[in-house]
């Protein structure tokens, strides 16, 4: 069984829309992705920095989906 670790922010996008989110769209200082009514606010891209398991949990919990289905996505 994997478990979670940072991912590269583009790592993130490709999951989220293999979930069937569209974007990343502009905002007034964070991008989102959106699917249907439910938005997600992505991190700012930083230079070769890994998104944190923090935010990478918060998310997970905002698609109100399992760990391991986000792992394996």
């Amino acid at each position: 069984m994997s478990s979670l670790s940072p991912l590269a922010r583009r790592v993130l996008i490709k999951k989220l829309k293999k979930l069937g989110f569209n974007g990343p769209f502009s905002a007034t200082r964070h991008e989102y992705m959106i699917k249907d009514k439910h938005k997600i606010f992505i991190p700012n891209p930083h230079k070769n920095k890994e998104i944190g398991l923090v935010i990478i949990k918060e998310i997970i919990k905002q698609l109100n989906i399992d760990k391991n289905e986000f792992i394996n996505l």
